[in-house]
């Protein structure tokens, strides 16, 4: 697949995902077989620039191209100056959330809530494409609700404005993370614009992967939810359409070895505080389907240092190496 100037290596895609995808996990999922990894979104409020957050969001050192970070944001004039200040800090891709359901962004007419605004959608985009000299991709989900899916129309706007890909999450606003995702939705999107169309939602297995893949037409995958905690889901899901063939489960002792590995990078990139609290959803996420992992998680998650927490984590993968134990992923582990 292809952005512009940027030749994918596959057309699997990390999902931007707000406290998930930082750069140790971006770099972590390219490195396990991704293509792509977008940014967790960027608030277009100048007056973020410069707090500590958003400049951690904007460091993308030593991440393998092209780097692609999500704005968000429902002024035209302020979106385009987040693109630029992306851009000017590293950004080779920049992407437009119009698909976040969080109240607190669809609250002052952001994310997912643009959709009911077609014509701010199309002032929007040309004000970023025009803004930026790399290029402009765009997320949303279906519609609305069930009562106004406009993800065609949206589509077109996009297309028409200078949108290089289109990434749709296949619910509405209002479905959030429930029900099953619109694969028809997304075909039907796909069937009606040229650009390359990337279909998001429900996709936790290499055969899912493929599925969507074919009913859809769509150009691409991306995976969200499903690879917290499983990094490793991308090369399984290469492996798979490449082959036809299901690569071993992860051995514990590779679980454990990314593991601590993904921690210490947690801990470089956001020193001893925050490292501490950001890693132990991650810790959570990795030891799901263990023996005994409820009882270790309620116990890491009262440890109040980096040290303390890493030793925790090699306790309990020697325990389960002891015992021999295998990691068996299945839909239910994913959900």
């Amino acid at each position: 697949m292809r952005i512009g100037p940027y030749q994918l290596k596959n057309n699997l895609i990390v999902a931007p995902m707000a406290g998930v995808t930082d750069r140790p996990f971006r770099i972590l999922c390219k490195k396990m077989g991704a293509g792509m990894a977008v940014s967790e979104m960027v608030a277009s409020n100048s007056l973020l620039y410069g707090s500590e957050k958003t400049m951690r969001r904007a460091n993308h050192e030593g991440e393998v191209d092209p780097i692609s970070v999500q704005i968000v944001g429902a002024d035209p004039k302020m979106l385009a100056e987040a693109a630029k200040y992306n851009v000017d800090n590293g950004a080779q891709i920049i992407d437009i959330n119009m698909g976040c359901p969080a109240k607190k962004i669809c609250n002052v007419m952001a994310g997912s809530a643009l959709l009911q605004n077609e014509p701010l959608v199309q002032t929007l985009l040309e004000a970023v494409v025009g803004a930026v000299d790399v290029p402009v991709t765009l997320k949303i989900r279906t519609g609305w609700d069930k009562s106004s899916r406009n993800a065609i129309n949206i589509a077109r706007i996009a297309e028409s404005s200078g949108i290089q890909a289109l990434a749709i999450h296949g619910r509405t606003r209002a479905c959030g993370y429930t029900g099953d995702a619109e694969y028809d939705t997304i075909a039907a999107v796909k069937a009606e614009v040229r650009i390359p169309v990337i279909a998001n939602g429900d996709i936790t297995t290499p055969e899912k992967a493929q599925y969507v893949l074919q009913h859809t037409g769509a150009d691409a995958v991306m995976i969200g939810r499903a690879a917290q905690g499983r990094p490793w889901l991308f090369r399984e899901i290469a492996h798979f359409m490449a082959t036809g063939q299901h690569l071993p489960a992860p051995q514990v002792a590779e679980i454990r070895a990314v593991l601590v590995a993904h921690l210490q990078d947690l801990y470089d990139f956001y020193g001893e505080y925050s490292g501490t609290r950001v890693a132990r959803k991650h810790i959570s996420w990795y030891t799901k389907g263990l023996p005994g992992s409820a009882q270790f998680r309620h116990h890491m998650n009262q440890l109040p240092s980096t040290e303390e927490q890493m030793a925790a984590v090699c306790e309990f993968f020697d325990l389960q190496l002891e015992r021999g134990e295998r990691l068996h992923y299945g839909e239910e582990l994913a959900a």
